[in-house]
């Protein structure tokens, strides 16, 4: 099995802080998974230097474990129209926020602001929506502590798919069951949306 480099060892013991892992992960290119789908490990991810939302996630929640965080991860599920999104919360002073990978204008970074998870979640609900308006965030998971995987899953060659299926066993909960009464998003919001960091 592969394993961390010194050099990849002290980038890691550099990014102590949410705030410098959010950076590292914003500077990483987003995977658009041009050869099929992936959820490739830690240790892969940093050779590659490229993650989607859950790759960023599964990075900077582990990272964080190494400077006293736990290491959470949490689906925020929408209608089948749109994209799920995988953020990696923490929690400082009582506090919580999330690291987040993303290739678009919302969905990012949240400070550590946050009274509970579902406050946390519930900052996301304006930000998602399709480019019609529609708002389509409909439910949220319980934590998920990657520290109930084997020993090595972040040096893994292989795609972590057991993570993926245990997020989607998890209990989720519901935020509304319809969007009937929601306002759409508008024009400026709709076009705030669109504005992407990489193309591809």
């Amino acid at each position: 099995m592969p394993t961390f480099t010194k050099k990849e060892i002290k980038l890691i013991q550099r990014l102590n802080t949410p705030t410098k892992v959010q950076n590292f992960l914003n500077s990483l290119k987003f995977n658009f998974e041009k050869k099929g789908e992936t959820l490739r490990s830690p240790l892969r991810v940093l050779r590659e230097k490229n993650a989607h939302c859950f790759e960023g996630a599964l990075l900077g929640a582990y990272i964080l474990s190494l400077h006293g965080f736990s290491p959470f991860i949490l689906h925020l599920q929408t209608t089948k129209e749109d994209y799920d999104h995988i953020i990696a919360p923490f929690r400082i002073n009582g506090f919580w926020g999330a690291l987040s990978k993303t290739n678009h204008s919302a969905l990012r970074y949240r400070d550590a602001i946050y009274k509970n998870i579902h406050e946390l979640v519930m900052s996301y609900f304006h930000e998602y929506f399709l480019d019609n308006g529609i708002k389509t965030l409909r439910k949220y998971s319980k934590l998920l502590n990657l520290n109930i995987f084997e020993k090595y899953w972040m040096m893994a060659e292989e795609n972590l798919w057991g993570i993926d299926e245990e997020l989607d066993k998890i209990k989720h909960y519901n935020i509304l069951s319809n969007g009937v009464n929601l306002r759409k998003a508008d024009r400026v919001e709709i076009k705030a949306g669109k504005i992407v960091e990489y193309r591809k």
